[in-house]
Parts: C-alpha cells; structure tokens; sequence
C-alpha cells in the first residue's frame, strides 16, 4: 500500500511566499503600534491620576496590556518566520494563535477590572477634572487612530493579528468615552458619567475578547475551519476524481487561521493508477483552499480496519448522513 505526502510545489511556494510577505510586514506594524502605545500609556496613566479619571485609567490599563500583548504578538511572529525542527515539525506558525488566545484572555481580566472599579466609584463619586481630562483624551484618540491604521493594514486572516487589533481597538473606544465623559463633566458637573462609559466599553471588549478567544480556541483544538465543510469536501472528490470509490478518516484543520490542512484515506478501485488520482485529490482539495494534504490510497479494505472482513457501517450509510472520522 503506498502512502503519499506531497505539498502541492507551486501551489505551496507560493502560499508560502506570501505568508512570508505578511508576517514580515505584520511583524513591523505590530512594533510600531507597540511603541505609540508604550510612549503615551505613561502621558494617559499620570493624567489620569492627576484628572481623578477613571476613563483615563482604564484606557492607561488598556494600554499597559497593550504593550505586553503587543510585545508578544511581535515576538510570536518572529518565531513563525524560525523554521521547522526535528521536534516541532510543522514550525512554530501555531504560537501566534496561542498568543491570541493569551490576548483574549488578557483583554478580559482588564475589562473585568475596570468594571468593579467603576463599581466603587458609583458608590463613592470622585471629583474629576474635565479639561485636563479632556486634552489627555484626544491626545490619546490621536495615538490610538494611528495605531488602528498602522494594524489595518496587515494580514486581516491572521488571528494574532486581530488579537493586536483588538487590543487597539478597545483603547480607541476608551478614548472616546473619556472625550464624551469629559465634555459631559465640563458641561453638567456630572461624574457618575465616567465610571459608566467605562463599563459600558468594557461590555463591548468583553463581547470581541470573546469573539477571538473562541476562534483561536478552535484553531488550537484543530477543528474545522468555519470557511470549510468537511463532509462536502469529501463527497467533492468521491464524485468528481475518477476510480475514488470512497473517502474517508478525514480530518480538516487549520495550522494557524489561515493555512488549512487535511488528511484522509482514498479508496481506489482496482487497477487505477494511485500517483495520478492522489495528484487529482490534491488539486481538488487545493480549489476548496486546502494547500497542504496528506492522502492515503487504498485497494480493498481499509489497512486501519481491526479485521479483515470488518466494515465500517458509516461508509455504507447515505451520503448526506456519511461520518468521515
């Protein structure tokens, strides 16, 4: 039985090439966001002690996390362009999605910080200085644009780059909270508005944290990419590969949230030539944006069957309730 492992060449060099392309210019941006937010989280942190701003605090407390997560995200992408090893096999690209899980993880205990300390000062109000205020907030505004357009530009299907994004993000709607709490204070005297606009872009973060953790969650787990559908996949090349009687234990996933992978066992009908038709799955399996397969062919019963004349009742069932585990 003969067990083929092809990357595809061309198809590979050039997915390769331009995740080459994304990660250096990824890992520059990121550098550049880290160094804007590390230069005025000090500026927003002593006005929001010499404010009483808690606007201004929480955004400093976003921008200290910001640093750290900025950081990391810059340094898992300098360990993505390292190549593989002889124990990590496939490199290190996958420390990126844990760095974004680490984000997610992150961006939630800051956000659940800033809402018991809003807690507290509902309950005891503290003066707040509106126009100092103010300006520190549409400085920080400025930054936090700059940082934004800087991230935007990046690879958008990188989850470590969304991780970065959102982090600046979440500094940019504080930002802007701190301008609406301020401008409310210098015309009413009302500082309860601070502490609630702060909890309320805190609920927003929490909402995308969320969003992102999950989605790097499933990358860790190596479930299926959302952009694909597995069983559909597999009924593709059962009816469009010639002398492919049947696919399955395959498995679909995605190395870091962009590069998607599979492995699967193709069932050959008798006398058909096994190079040409896993070379015609692959191409298949590349139209559906899976770059990188590994395919298995076989004659005759599965070689991982426990007993010969044994079979597995899922291949018999009909297409649309066919488990391909």
């Amino acid at each position: 039985m003969a067990h083929t492992h092809d990357h595809g060449s061309q198809g590979h060099d050039r997915s390769h090439g331009a995740g080459h392309v994304h990660g250096s210019t990824d890992k520059k941006r990121v550098l550049i966001a880290a160094c804007l937010t590390a230069g005025f989280m000090v500026v927003e942190a002593l006005g929001g002690l010499l404010t009483g701003s808690l606007a201004l605090l929480a955004d400093a407390g976003h921008m200290l996390a910001d640093c750290i997560a900025l950081g990391l995200a810059w340094y898992a992408f300098h360990l993505a362009g390292r190549p593989a090893t002889v124990r990590l096999t496939y490199g290190f690209g996958r420390v990126k999605t844990l760095v974004a899980y680490t984000n997610g993880i992150a961006i939630f205990a800051i956000a659940l910080w800033i809402i018991y300390e809003a807690w507290g000062r509902l309950l005891t109000p503290a003066p707040v200085l509106g126009g100092p205020m103010l300006v520190v907030a549409i400085a920080g505004m400025l930054v936090n644009i700059g940082c934004f357009f800087v991230l935007h530009g990046g690879d958008r299907d990188s989850l470590n780059m969304r991780g970065a994004i959102l982090h600046v993000l979440g500094d940019l709607l504080g930002s802007a909270a701190a301008i609406i709490a301020a401008l409310i204070i210098l015309a009413t005297g009302w500082t309860p508005i601070d502490p609630i606009l702060s909890v309320l872009v805190s609920l927003l973060i929490l909402s995308t944290a969320w969003s992102l953790m999950r989605e790097a969650a499933h990358v860790l787990l190596e479930g299926v990419p959302a952009s694909l559908d597995r069983d559909l996949i597999a009924r593709d090349i059962e009816g469009t590969v010639n002398g492919v009687r049947e696919v399955h234990h395959m498995h679909v996933w995605s190395l870091d949230g962009s590069s998607n992978m599979a492995t699967l066992h193709a069932c050959l009908n008798d006398g058909v030539d096994a190079h040409k038709a896993v070379s015609a799955i692959k191409k298949r399996l590349a139209a559906h944006g899976i770059a990188h397969a590994t395919v298995e062919p076989e004659f005759g019963h599965c070689a991982d069957d426990k007993h010969d004349g044994e079979h597995d009742h899922a291949h018999d069932a009909a297409p649309h309730h066919r488990h391909y585990h």
